[in-house]
């Protein structure tokens, strides 16, 4: 069984129990990942393909080490003009070793925090920010925001930029 799926921005075909080396990932040494944008798997008999990627399969793998990779030195030269430049680069990657490769039943995890993030937020929201809201300062001109400022009585407004009205009136508002 193998599957194509989207590891730090590439996609990877992998099998079951492959070391892989990919660009360097945020988790720690000895951390169990998962990667839900699986584009193509093959479980020998099947071949189930994603458009773009198949809900409910996922990657799942084991960070092994981060490490550098090998020193790639860039030389350049002009001959018989005294121009020589010599540059290096090493790229961070992380070892990875595939563990499991799941064709269903993956929640994935993009949609879940999506979901997590959207119903505290919603409940937060006083009754002053959505009198705010109906009033869009960002997209007033500085001369609008101005003539907004004396209607309320705010003082100094002359030398203020757009960024001081907006924050100015918004404080007027809540008030």
């Amino acid at each position: 069984m193998y599957a194509i799926v989207e590891i730090a921005g590439q996609q990877f075909k992998v099998v079951q129990d492959q070391k892989l080396y990919v660009h360097r990932l945020a988790d720690k040494e000895g951390a169990k990942v998962s990667f839900d944008q699986v584009y193509l798997l093959d479980d020998g008999k099947k071949v189930t393909l994603g458009a773009p990627a198949i809900t409910g399969a996922s990657v799942e793998a084991k960070v092994v080490s981060h490490l550098k990779g090998d020193k790639v030195i860039v030389f350049k030269k002009k001959r018989r003009k005294g121009y020589r430049v010599k540059n290096g680069h090493r790229q961070a990657l992380t070892e990875l070793v595939i563990e499991k490769i799941q064709a269903s039943g993956a929640k994935p995890k993009a949609a879940a925090a999506k979901a997590e993030k959207a119903t505290p937020a919603k409940a937060a929201k006083p009754a002053a920010t959505k009198a705010a809201a109906k009033t869009d300062y960002s997209a007033m001109t500085v001369a609008q925001l101005k003539d907004e400022a004396k209607k309320k009585g705010i003082e100094g407004i002359t030398s203020m930029k757009k960024a001081d009205l907006i924050a100015a009136l918004s404080k007027k508002l809540v008030k």
